[in-house]
């Protein structure tokens, strides 16, 4: 049974402090689905996530909107991904998941929940919600 989560942050510098609490309790390899509407605060939690795992700093980290994956580390020890612009699942496919999926990283995925049966039963799921004002929640399933 999995583990479910909740928090909630009040602005993106806490977004970023709790993604550096997150990479401490996330796998050293495994995927997350990053599930939440378009400005829900996915890729600010990524910064946060990213910088915990030492890979980069926060500055460093940007939305792999148009470029589809980004790496972190050195080696690699983290890949961001976002499917935000493609429509179908076979486009996803191409992309070569799989093989990020057996390096020894953490692969973040943003709109993963649009084609759901290319990433492993064995995945974490973070769900994001927009609260009043800047606030946000966070639904972490281990």
């Amino acid at each position: 049974m999995k583990s479910v989560l909740r928090f909630e942050t009040q602005s993106d510098e806490e977004t970023r402090a709790l993604g550096r609490h997150l990479a401490t309790l996330l796998p050293q390899r495994g995927v997350v689905l990053l599930i939440g509407d378009l400005g829900a605060g996915k890729t600010t939690l990524t910064k946060g996530i990213v910088e915990g795992r030492g890979a980069a700093s926060p500055d460093d980290v940007s939305s792999p909107t148009f470029t589809l994956i980004h790496e972190y580390g050195e080696p690699a020890t983290v890949y961001h991904v976002d499917l935000y612009r493609l429509d179908e699942k076979k486009q996803a496919a191409r992309l070569g998941l799989e093989e990020l999926f057996e390096r020894p990283a953490l692969v973040l995925i943003e709109w993963g929940e649009r084609f759901p049966d290319l990433f492993p039963a064995n995945r974490s799921e973070i769900r994001i919600r927009h609260l009043s004002g800047d606030g946000r929640a966070f639904e972490v399933c281990l």
